[in-house]
Formats: C-alpha cells, sequence, structure tokens
C-alpha cells in the first residue's frame, strides 16, 4: 500500500514539474509584454524569455527522465538549427542533457535486480560498483566484474519506466506550445509520436540484446568500430562487455579540436549508412551520448534500444532518388517521390519546385568533402520554415511514408549532430559505397 501511494506521488509529482513549463512561460511572457510597455528592447525581452525558459524546460526534462528526458534528448540534436543568438546560451544545457541524467536510488536498484537477476543476484558478480557511470532516459548503467572475471557494463531499467514514458509524452503532446520558444520552426507533435511509437520496443531489453549482438558480431575486431558483446540479459536488465572510453561525441561537440571533430565527424556519419549495409538493422537513437570516444581513435557505439529493421540496407529508392537529384535530373526524381509515395496522387508539385526545395539540401552529397556546420543548417531551417514564403508552403506538399519515418528521423537528426561538430567529412564517398541505388543511378 505504501509503494502503491509513493507510486502515486511519484505520478503526481512528474505532472506537475512538467505542468509547471507553460505555467512559467506564461508567467515570463505576460512579465516580458509589461516590461516592453515601459520601454525594454522587443528583442531584449524576447532573449530574457527564451533564456529562462530553456533553463527551466531542460532542468524539469533532465530530472526527470523517461519520456521527458528522452524527449529533451531528441530535441537537443536539432539546436545547431537555431540562430545562434537564441541557442548560444543553452548550448551548454543541450550538452549536458546528452549526456547525463540524476541517478536512481541504491533501495530502488537493488530491487530491480533481485527481481531481474534473482535474490542472489550478487554471486553473479566478483564485484559490482553501486555508483553508475552513465544514466539515460529510462536506466541507468554500472560497472561491474561479472563471475567469470570479465569487466562488465549493467544497465538497469528504471521501476515504473514503462508508466512515466506514457505518461511522459502525454503530457508533453499538451505543452508542445511552450516548446517553440526553443524552435519556432520544428513541429514538436510528431517527434513525440515517433518516441511514443518506439515505446514498446525500448522497455524491453531482450529485443535490444538481439539487436545489440547482432551489430556486435559484425563489427567484431573492426579497425574503427567498437559494440560491446552481450553477455546476459533479462526484460529489465542488459549485461555487456565493458567498452572502455574517454568520452562521448557531446564532449567532442563541446571542447573537440577541428582534427578530432573531423576525425569522429567522418566515423559517425560511416556508421549511419556502413550499419544498415553490413548488419540490416538502422541504429535509431543518434544523439552523440551514445557514440562512445575510444582512446585509440575507434568509435564504441552504445544504446541498441531503437533500431529500424532493413533486411536489404537502406531502400536503394532511396539512394536512386538522392542520385537522381545530385545529378540534376529532377523528372526524374518527381516521377521517383511520386512512385514511393511521397508525393499522393493529387498533389501537385512541379519538378521545378521541387528543384527549389530540395536543391540546397543536398550540398554533402554533391561535394568530395563537405564542412557541416552550424550556420549551412541554419540557412536550411530558415529556407523551408519561414511562414507565408513558396519553400514553407511547399513542406506541407511532401508526404513520408511509414517506412521512411524512422530513417528520416536518424538521417536528420545524424545531420544535425554533425553539424554541432562542425565536422569536415567525405560523405559522398560513404554515400557511393554502402547507400543502394546512389552508385549505380543514371
Amino acid at each position: 500500500m505504501a509503494e502503491r501511494d509513493g507510486l502515486k506521488r511519484s505520478a503526481l509529482g512528474r505532472t506537475a514539474r512538467l505542468a509547471s513549463i507553460p505555467v512559467g512561460f506564461a508567467g515570463r511572457t505576460t512579465l516580458g509584454v509589461g516590461k516592453r510597455l515601459v520601454g525594454r528592447p522587443a528583442a531584449a525581452v524576447l532573449n530574457e524569455v527564451q533564456l529562462r525558459t530553456a533553463d527551466q524546460i531542460f532542468r524539469v526534462l533532465g530530472e526527470l527522465k523517461g519520456g521527458a528526458m528522452k524527449f529533451g534528448q531528441a530535441l537537443s540534436i536539432f539546436e545547431s538549427a537555431l540562430p545562434d543568438e537564441l541557442i548560444g546560451p543553452y548550448r551548454e544545457v543541450l550538452v549536458r542533457l546528452q549526456d547525463a541524467a540524476p541517478p536512481m536510488p541504491s533501495r530502488l536498484l537493488h530491487q530491480v535486480l533481485s527481481e531481474e537477476l534473482g535474490s542472489s543476484w550478487r554471486s553473479r558478480f566478483a564485484s559490482f560498483d553501486e555508483t553508475p557511470v552513465a544514466s539515460a532516459s529510462i536506466g541507468q548503467v554500472h560497472r561491474a566484474v561479472w563471475a567469470d572475471g570479465r569487466e562488465v557494463a549493467v544497465k538497469v531499467q528504471y521501476p515504473g519506466a514503462g508508466a512515466a514514458l506514457r505518461s511522459d509524452i502525454k503530457q508533453l503532446g499538451r505543452l508542445a506550445r511552450a516548446f517553440t520558444v526553443l524552435a519556432p520552426g520544428i513541429d514538436i507533435k510528431p517527434l513525440l509520436a515517433e518516441i511514443e511509437a518506439r515505446i514498446a520496443e525500448e522497455l524491453d531489453y531482450t529485443l535490444e540484446a538481439a539487436s545489440q549482438q547482432v551489430f556486435a558480431d559484425e563489427f567484431a575486431d573492426d579497425p574503427d568500430f567498437v559494440i560491446p558483446a552481450v553477455v546476459e540479459f533479462t526484460p529489465r536488465v542488459l549485461v555487456t562487455e565493458w567498452m572502455e572510453s574517454v568520452s562521448s561525441l557531446a564532449r567532442v561537440i563541446a571542447e573537440g579540436e577541428e582534427q578530432e571533430r573531423d576525425h569522429f565527424g567522418e566515423l559517425y556519419a560511416r556508421f549511419l549508412v556502413v550499419g544498415p549495409a553490413r548488419t540490416g538493422l538502422l541504429h535509431a537513437d543518434p544523439h552523440p551520448g551514445n557514440f562512445r570516444v575510444l582512446a585509440d581513435g575507434r568509435l564504441g557505439v552504445v544504446d541498441f534500444g531503437a533500431v529500424a529493421r532493413l533486411p536489404d540496407g537502406l531502400p536503394r529508392p532511396l539512394g536512386t532518388l538522392l542520385r537522381h537529384a545530385v545529378d540534376g535530373d529532377w523528372e526524374a526524381v518527381h516521377q521517383g517521390l511520386r512512385d514511393e509515395g511521397f508525393l499522393l496522387p493529387k498533389v501537385q508539385f512541379s519538378p521545378e519546385a521541387i528543384a527549389d526545395y530540395l536543391g540546397p539540401f543536398l550540398d554533402p552529397a554533391r561535394a568530395d568533402e563537405f564542412a557541416f556546420n552550424r550556420a549551412w543548417l541554419r540557412s536550411q531551417a530558415t529556407r523551408v520554415a519561414t511562414p507565408n514564403t513558396e519553400n514553407f508552403a511547399a513542406a506541407f506538399k511532401l508526404n513520408l511514408p511509414p517506412e521512411y519515418m524512422l530513417i528520416h528521423r536518424v538521417w536528420v537528426g545524424g545531420i544535425g549532430v554533425l553539424c554541432q561538430l562542425e565536422a569536415t567529412v567525405p560523405f559522398r564517398a560513404h554515400l557511393v559505397e554502402h547507400l543502394p541505388g546512389f552508385a549505380d543511378a543514371s
């Protein structure tokens, strides 16, 4: 009974903290109007409202974990698209959210381990460090030594994570307006819908274990990538071999030198396209905290809870469409978009208008090397997200078929991370080698 009451109080507390976001936003907006009436410049007032709202949003999201933190991590990937005068003050808290979260109490940790591994769970380990080394949206990671002497990472799911995820997503959907202060041109609701659609898979660590082992087998002894092998798993506990890393891509984004940014940016970009080609799976959680920097220069990859199953690799029509666009054959692009369902039968969208809308996005696929940067991504976001313009209207003419939805989110998020890294990458070469249809379209 006491435990049930505690869960109820916890749920009420989560709801209250999420509800504080729009209340605070409304209060600050009202205060901002008052300041403008007494002579404060509009830009200065807006900046103050944005700063305080962003601080509150990401503090609350980070504390709550669950769907709230997962949404915050997903949103943080897109910070490169926002104007520097708006996003600059947020960047530190965004990167922190990508790579950290508060731990769960020891009592709850022991409870989950006992339920999943048995009351004598400690006998499964030679040693177990109860201080987590990493935290994520639905679980935290501990360092331990398995009974056979192997160093391992133990991911333990937070109690009640499923209920928290679903509750948070529902509540965040009601609060979408408050988040427009961060990204006026980004539609929050589809992002929330995508997160909600993946919840069931991410909550079951047996599915994650199967996906991770596929990657671990394929990339065993790879000179550039490391994926830890699975040691043991249950629906809420996942034990994998320990991977010694010095930091994550979040740290490279924050303070990496140019050579480091280019090196790990190139590996990150290559993994986006080589993963599906080699495993038939797409790692679908591209935020920087999941990509680890190893001392020997390799890139470690973790968290396979969200994957897209692509038995034949990335879809060949995607590569064919992209190559036609790079070659400037917009008639073929127009027909291909129609054939694949990106253009619905009654939608009128001329090849010339498609070229104007999509053409500038293809810069990374045209050059032998492309310098990803925030300015380029901001220019694209401004070009297509400015209301009452032709490109803004064009966005509503394109349909996103369900089979492309997760691929789209991963690629958009991946491009965002590359722009945060400001890395120069031979992106076209990776498309030629690993994207079906790109090399052989004419």
